[in-house]
């Protein structure tokens, strides 16, 4: 096996090769930062130019997390930088190359779209709003939506999932929301929803 072009590392006392989540995560943050910067520019401005860039870091670096190597791909090299003094939160590699593929898929297509052809269409609108959801659950909540679409779909059971859900267990007492919590967070989303509908059409 070429020393430089693989997927995930070997790790003692694990049976399949891994990935560190934390470094993905902080991966993932880092491109949901700059992606909502430069759509919310192209939004207000029309200007497509911070977008194309971006369109076009995010293609690369997701090319070199699946066909190369995640180790060499930019934003996972920054990631790493800043959890490094965090303890490693192993997950399987298998999962997460399918998860990436749908991120390389995704930027293909905004890249035809955005950068070659600069096509004015709905599909980019939606394309962007799918790789925002996928980048703001993998940073926010630790949940790697591809990698569970990827459990869903394999047929032997996943190992190594992040957030140990594939795991069978019980939710611990500071896990679990009770019914006072639920109608604080409720109550809260509805008020928060109505200020900002009467802020929009104030406007």
């Amino acid at each position: 096996m070429n020393k430089h072009f693989y997927f995930g590392e070997v790790v003692d006392g694990y049976a399949v090769r891994v990935l560190n989540e934390r470094e993905a995560r902080a991966g993932a943050g880092l491109l949901f930062m700059f992606a909502i910067l430069s759509f919310l520019y192209a939004y207000r401005t029309m200007d497509f130019r911070y977008t194309s860039i971006f369109i076009t870091f995010f293609m690369v670096d997701f090319f070199i997390r699946v066909l190369v190597n995640p180790k060499y791909a930019p934003s996972l090299i920054i990631g790493r930088f800043f959890v490094s003094r965090q303890k490693p939160e192993y997950v399987g590699a298998a999962q997460k190359r399918f998860a990436w593929s749908i991120g390389l898929a995704l930027s293909i297509i905004m890249f035809w779209l955005v950068v070659m052809v600069e096509m004015m269409t709905p599909i980019k609108i939606y394309i962007c709003i799918a790789c925002l959801i996928l980048l703001f659950s993998e940073t926010a909540f630790g949940i790697c939506i591809g990698c569970i679409l990827h459990n869903w779909i394999r047929k032997t059971p996943p190992t190594l999932c992040p957030g140990g859900v594939c795991e069978v267990r019980q939710k611990e007492a500071i896990q679990r929301i009770d019914w006072l919590q639920s109608s604080i967070a409720l109550v809260t989303l509805a008020v928060v929803g109505m200020l900002s509908y009467q802020a929009f059409h104030a406007i």
